[in-house]
């Protein structure tokens, strides 16, 4: 007797369970799947048939395990609104949902450690995203032209901010890049035209280049002494809100690095620093620069169109210079004939009278 029962309570359990399991995610019938090459019995979601707003992704179909979202899964499901990826998921795919402009939540788990190119590109319903602590690396373009997204938490796991990651979202004020990213990529950050301020960690070692072009609101920036592998081209240029640039990286800093950042008025060149390119073009607020003797070359146009620049101090023996032969980009011609054609020394040069006669202090 006591057996009997003890058998009508599991099945009257399990007929509970079957209810709230179906209550729980979606039916099986809306998912496409193909096999997980990768996983033994895991199956990837390659496209979603159904018709509902909001998607809860079941974590196995047809018994076995969903294991990720495959390429263009989601993508241009242009009414989907809300999705909950289960535990199951380690990959979401390239382009998975990408275009869906209405999405405007995503529960990413802790089991995804790739969030694939294009992950969701151009989801501009998206106004905030958590990044959970299994990623290590944000792949190309994966949130590119997000321009609703406002907030992001990048989780320390994070190494690698990969090429155009973060690019146009247009809405972004600030982000915290965490201590342990050594890459960030070309044009990552570029068009962010919110983000007032950012600081790249001494963990970083490689800044692509127009990594952060066209960021119109930043103010602000220090380049630490950990940049070591590359200071790209065009890393700020355009950025006309920044006022103040400190560079302690000991890498060159390339062309055009600085290029039009209009109310550029205070810059730092750190002692690292052994090669300035035409990096401060177009910077017509800069009264003064000083460059540190460790720095053996400066290039065409490092400072053409600096209008404003009335002192520059060279803090090594400029005949040590490698001065590029076409100088009437770099300085004028008072300055390049009367002193830095000679020895004219370590010093301040200084020009009056707003023409281009310099005169060494």
């Amino acid at each position: 007797m006591k057996n009997k029962k003890m058998v009508l309570w599991v099945a009257l359990i399990v007929m509970a369970i079957i209810p709230v399991y179906a209550q729980q995610y979606d039916s099986e019938k809306d998912f496409q799947i193909d096999w997980d090459k990768n996983v033994k019995d895991g199956v990837i979601i390659s496209k979603y048939i159904g018709a509902k707003r909001e998607v809860r992704i079941p974590p196995s179909i047809q018994n076995n395990p969903v294991t990720g979202i495959g390429e263009l899964a989601f993508g241009d499901c242009i009414n989907l609104t809300s999705v909950t990826i289960p535990n199951s998921v380690t990959i979401i795919g390239t382009a998975a949902f990408g275009d869906c402009t209405k999405l405007t939540r995503i529960t990413i788990p802790d089991s995804v450690t790739i969030i694939g190119y294009s992950a969701f590109i151009r989801c501009t319903g998206l106004t905030s995203i958590t990044i959970p602590n299994s990623v290590t690396i944000i792949w190309d373009r994966a949130f590119e032209g997000c321009t609703g997204l406002t907030s992001i938490t990048l989780p320390d796991s994070v190494k690698w901010i990969s090429d155009g990651a973060f690019s146009g979202c247009t809405k972004l004020t600030s982000i915290n890049i965490p201590n342990r990213v050594t890459v960030i990529g070309d044009e990552a950050f570029s068009g962010c035209t919110k983000l007032t301020s950012i600081t790249i960690p001494n963990s970083t070692t490689r800044i692509g280049d127009r990594a952060f072009a066209g960021c119109t609101s930043l103010t602000s920036i220090t380049i630490p002494n950990s940049v070591t592998e590359f200071f790209g081209r065009d890393a700020f240029a355009g950025c006309t809100s920044l006022t103040s640039a400190i560079i302690n990286s000991v890498t060159p800093i390339d062309s055009g690095a600085f290029t039009d950042c209009i109310n550029l008025n205070r810059v730092i060149i750190g002692s690292g620093v052994y090669r300035i390119g035409a990096s401060f073009k177009g910077c017509n607020n800069l009264t003064s620069v000083t460059i540190p003797d460790s720095v053996t070359s400066i290039g065409d146009g490092a400072f053409y169109s600096c209008t404003s620049l009335t002192s520059i101090t060279f803090e090594g023996n400029i005949a040590s210079y490698n001065f590029s032969e076409n100088w009437n980009s770099t300085f004028s011609d008072d300055l390049r004939d009367k002193y830095l054609a000679s020895d004219g020394g370590p010093g301040t040069y200084k020009r009056f009278a707003g023409g281009n006669v310099w005169k060494k202090q």
